[in-house]
């Protein structure tokens, strides 16, 4: 009686621990849910448009393109959604006055660990973020230029290759 038992508790314990893949079903569900929750989209409201970018670890930005009005007010949040450090794998927003080498203002950069590497007295930087590590987030506001169009980049040594992008302003 005893060993029959023992099967039975086995048999059931078993057939609890396979299930019939509806826990599964729930599971991916629930991911798919995850990876489809809408990232703050760019607003506009008169006068203002509110600009959502990251930066991850994988040195890039979640946008490629950014587009505004001439004149208009932009608050531009920011935020590093990756965990590494700043030291390791830090990044920021620079934006670039139209017609800038942007290989050139990245060699430049180089030389400004000391200062998240923003060249001290560049005349080619329009606006920029502070250098954020894993986890941070910044907000800067400033006026969008005249129309055309502008790169952005990350400043951090070697990440220019990766993380960059256009600012079109209409």
């Amino acid at each position: 009686m005893k060993k029959i038992f023992m099967l039975l508790f086995s048999a059931t314990l078993l057939m609890s621990c396979g299930g019939d893949g509806k826990k599964e079903e729930k599971k991916e569900n629930s991911i798919k849910l995850n990876s489809t929750t809408a990232e703050p989209k760019n607003e506009k409201e008169d006068g203002i448009t509110r600009v959502y970018l990251t930066g991850n670890d994988q040195m890039r930005y979640n946008k490629s393109e950014i587009k505004v009005k001439a004149g208009d007010k932009v608050v531009l949040t920011f935020e590093h959604v990756g965990k590494m450090s700043k030291e390791t794998m830090g990044h920021n927003f620079v934006l670039l006055e139209e017609g800038t080498n942007v290989q050139e203002f990245s060699q430049e950069a180089l030389e400004f660990k000391d200062n998240d590497y923003i060249p001290e007295s560049s005349d080619v930087i329009i606006v920029h973020t502070e250098m954020l590590g894993g986890g941070e987030k910044t907000e800067i506001t400033f006026q969008a230029p005249e129309k055309g169009k502008y790169d952005y980049v990350c400043s951090f040594p070697g990440h220019v290759a990766l993380m960059n992008g256009t600012f079109i302003v209409e």
